[in-house]
């Protein structure tokens, strides 16, 4: 019999046909469990949806009210008939607030279905725990060896650095609205920056949900209607579809910025005319998969999206076995 043949990918997410579950499925099911709130792994429109609590809440401030099923780290459930049970529990992926990878036994294999993940430390969620498996699904958006992230002080100075050199302007950082804006603004303060960051009005709602959730912030200012010269010398963060609209021509003379992994790619930071690139990423690094594959040591890997090729063919050249789903719907730009 062969490893997980009772868990089924399709290109739309993972099916587990014993417990009649979908894990991160891209259309609406009667019963989704979701690894993390990007909207790309979590959609509206599901019959119940289970999920850590931060999950749930992210969705409900994204898509409403859900028919929410809380599971917390660390809790098991069981779904299926009595006499073929599958026992699922949530571990921590390390990836934004909430996020986890979902855990599932079943007659004495273990199959890991991590989500997105990273492996640096990040003040604003849970950092991630390696489970030994038989069976690992991973992600592989930075699957190439050309993706080293540098370390994320390094760059938090750098845009500290940048602030310093010309306080006549102000630092507009694009960041994501989930994850990536909060990051920004911890990792800031765990620098000693403890001026008042201003924000545009999209990254609100979210950043006050990871207030609600503990997640320490410091002071945030709304930018609407702050005149011109008081915006001198600050740090502003914005969704990267604002850094170059007619709401960032009122800010004065901004340095623009973009905290991501994709930010290690020129043509990345050039198409978005981005003068100040800062190599911030929410997804493991090409050292930080293959780390992670060596430390949970499974029989076979499952690569879910991104740059599955290289990291099967790595897997491979390891005596581990591996195999690309090609899952569709995934993108890689919440980093």
């Amino acid at each position: 019999m062969a490893l997980g043949d009772w868990i089924t990918p399709h290109p739309e997410g993972i099916e587990v046909p014993a417990a009649d579950i979908w894990i991160d499925p891209s259309q609406p099911k009667a019963r989704a469990f979701v690894t993390h709130g990007h909207a790309d792994h979590a959609r509206g429109g599901h019959g119940e949806v289970w999920a850590t609590p931060e999950t749930l809440a992210i969705m409900e401030a994204r898509y409403g009210p859900q028919t929410a099923r809380p599971v917390a780290y660390g809790e098991t459930v069981r779904m299926g008939p009595k006499d073929n049970e599958v026992e699922i529990g949530f571990v921590p992926a390390g990836h934004v607030l909430g996020s986890a990878q979902i855990v599932l036994d079943h007659r004495g294999e273990r199959i890991v279905v991590s989500g997105d993940y990273k492996r640096r430390p990040d003040p604003t969620c849970d950092p991630f725990r390696p489970v030994k498996c038989d069976v690992f699904v991973t992600e592989a958006t930075f699957g190439l060896p050309v993706f080293r992230h540098p370390e994320t002080t390094d760059e938090i100075d750098k845009l500290l650095s940048a602030l310093r050199a010309e306080p006549e302007r102000c630092v507009l950082v694009g960041a994501y609205a989930l994850g990536k804006a909060q990051r920004v603004i911890a990792e800031l303060r765990g620098m000693g920056f403890d001026d008042p960051i201003y924000i545009h009005g999209a990254l609100q709602r979210l950043c006050d949900l990871y207030i609600e959730h503990g997640v320490a912030l410091g002071e945030l200012r709304p930018t609407t209607g702050v005149p011109k010269k008081e915006l001198q010398g600050r740090i502003i963060l914005c969704p990267p579809g604002a850094l170059n609209d007619r709401w960032s021509r009122r800010l004065p003379d901004p340095v623009t910025a973009m905290a991501s992994g994709w930010m290690t790619v020129r043509q990345r930071a050039r198409q978005r005319n981005v003068e100040l690139p800062l190599i911030l990423s929410d997804h493991a690094d090409w050292d930080e998969l293959t780390t992670t594959l060596r430390e949970i040591a499974p029989k076979e890997v499952w690569v879910t999206h991104g740059r599955e090729d290289a990291l099967v063919h790595w897997c491979r050249n390891h005596q581990i076995k591996a195999r690309a789903l090609e899952l569709s719907g995934y993108e890689d730009e919440d980093d």
